[in-house]
């Protein structure tokens, strides 16, 4: 599989090239939040995507610079998937998702109280989880 091509300079439209598909930004979230996954991991969300979908989400998704493969630490067998710096730099993007999604439908209660609490200091969280994100890539 190749680098997408852009469809125009829109800058809409570039990030759309990559990302523009549920799965992507499910791949991106889960990321995030785990900081790492293996492909099985990534099989086990609650949205249930199909194998077939997500080899491909995944080649695109490092071809792109959005994702990195690492060797697992306990098993040849196994790759983890991690967000590289271009990924990490999606986060406001996600945190916003979730502020729209909270205001136009029901969310678990859970999520609900953790996106009041971003709310209360957005640029906060936003510059402080990322910087912490980057700093698990200079580790590992």
């Amino acid at each position: 599989m190749e680098k997408v091509k852009k469809r125009s300079d829109c800058p809409i439209s570039c990030s759309l090239d990559v990302l523009g598909d549920k799965w992507s930004l499910l791949i991106v979230r889960d990321l995030l939040e785990k900081q790492q996954s293996t492909y099985g991991d990534f099989l086990k969300a609650e949205e249930k995507i199909a194998t077939n979908i997500l080899a491909t989400r995944l080649q695109m998704l490092e071809e792109n610079g959005i994702i990195s493969k690492l060797d697992h630490p306990e098993s040849k067998a196994k790759v983890l998937y991690k967000l590289t710096k271009k990924g990490i730099d999606l986060l406001p993007i996600i945190v916003e998702f979730g502020f729209w999604a909270d205001k136009y439908y029901t969310i678990d209660k859970g999520k609900k109280a953790a996106l009041r609490e971003i709310k209360k200091d957005k640029e906060t969280f936003i510059k402080t989880t990322i910087q912490d994100l980057k700093k698990g890539l200079e580790k590992g």
